[in-house]
């Protein structure tokens, strides 16, 4: 996640830079928005994008947090080992389960893209939400944002950002932490250190 702009700590990956990845399983692909810390063998945090076009099953992750909410398309039910299915529809919320569960999904009626965060437990905590309405975001160390533009566009600090582009809050610039304001059709991802 190099810096492109100008603000110290708030970084846009637009969509022509995200990186598109196979599923851990190679049941499908995934394109991946942000990854933390870059580069590393194992992540504390990552969020993306996949497109799921037929019934499959989800990658194991184990000691990893996992929640999951539909951004287009029919949606699916999401069997998770040792639960009762959940209904994922979109403009439902998101679903939180363990990557330490077996999970399979089933097509409610056609191909389906769905926004995923994964975060370690025990490093990180998460929270996802997707929200229409004008929002704002506290900034304190520990704390991290990711604010992906599901529709439409966005200006976050002065930056504008358009549909399928994703903004980086970071946890830890010294400087301004005031609050941040934004209205859209945004995807925001909440990630704090445990």
């Amino acid at each position: 996640m190099s810096d492109p702009t100008p603000h110290p700590g708030i970084v846009l990956v637009p969509r022509a830079a995200q990186r598109r990845v196979r599923w851990k399983n190679d049941g499908g692909w995934t394109t991946e928005l942000a990854v933390w810390p870059e580069g590393a063998s194992e992540f504390d945090w990552r969020v993306s994008v996949a497109e799921v076009d037929a019934d499959c099953t989800f990658s194991h992750f184990p000691g990893v947090d996992r929640s999951i909410l539909v951004l287009a398309g029919a949606g699916f039910d999401l069997h998770v080992d040792g639960e009762a299915p959940a209904h994922l529809r979109l403009g439902g919320p998101a679903h939180a389960f363990s990557g330490d569960r077996s999970a399979t999904c089933t097509l409610a009626g056609g191909p389906t893209r769905d926004f995923n965060v994964m975060s370690r437990r025990g490093r990180v905590r998460h929270a996802l939400a997707r929200s229409q309405a004008p929002t704002t975001l506290e900034r304190r160390p520990g704390l991290t944002w990711v604010v992906y533009v599901a529709a439409g566009e966005t200006t976050i600090a002065g930056l504008t950002a358009a549909a399928g582009d994703c903004v980086i809050l970071s946890k830890d610039v010294p400087g301004d932490m005031s609050p941040v304001t934004l209205a859209g059709d945004l995807v925001l991802v909440r990630l704090e250190d445990a």
